[in-house]
């Protein structure tokens, strides 16, 4: 009875293990989409809003989801709580929010690279670097797709059946 309680536990932590790793391939598309979505909400406030900087990132902050609402919200803060540059902020809230998304270096590369450019430009040269932002991302987001499709069921299978493996070995 204790064997095939203590093989219940083996095999639901396998499983859930698996079922995680596959969850976070899963959420690194969705959180791309959503960044690119901001970053076109972004675009249309400089562009047709002619918002500050800082306003536009509270206002994306309530637009977004979490995490990457966290990632705006601290921006516009450090904006006008904090003597910084635009650069300065963008990057120090980056780097506080990105561990908590499924976001990979890659895409922190092309955010930095934005953020160099970020309020240094008249709007439209800021439109032209947000398009250049989106291309990057539309290509990190299909790759992140195919991984996706790729690695999903696998990862699933895997934990599942490494437990099952664990199990065998242990009796």
């Amino acid at each position: 009875m204790v064997k095939l309680l203590g093989a219940l536990f083996i095999l639901a932590a396998t499983t859930w293990t698996g079922f995680e790793f596959s969850r976070h391939l899963s959420e690194r598309p969705k959180q791309l989409r959503q960044l690119k979505a901001a970053l076109q909400s972004l675009e249309a406030e400089i562009m047709y809003g002619h918002t500050p900087l800082h306003e536009a990132a509270r206002r994306l902050s309530a637009q977004i989801p979490k995490p990457l609402s966290f990632l705006f919200e601290s921006f516009g803060s450090k904006l006008t709580r904090t003597e910084t540059t635009v650069k300065d902020a963008w990057e120090s809230s980056l780097l506080e929010v990105w561990k908590m998304t499924a976001l990979k270096e890659g895409e922190l590369e092309i955010m930095f690279q934005f953020g160099e450019t970020l309020g240094r430009h008249d709007r439209f040269s800021q439109q032209k670097q947000i398009q250049l932002t989106l291309t990057h991302l539309e290509r990190e987001e299909s790759e992140a797709r195919d991984r996706q499709s790729k690695y999903e069921k696998m990862l699933k299978s895997l934990g599942f059946l490494s437990g099952l493996l664990l199990i065998i070995v242990l009796i």
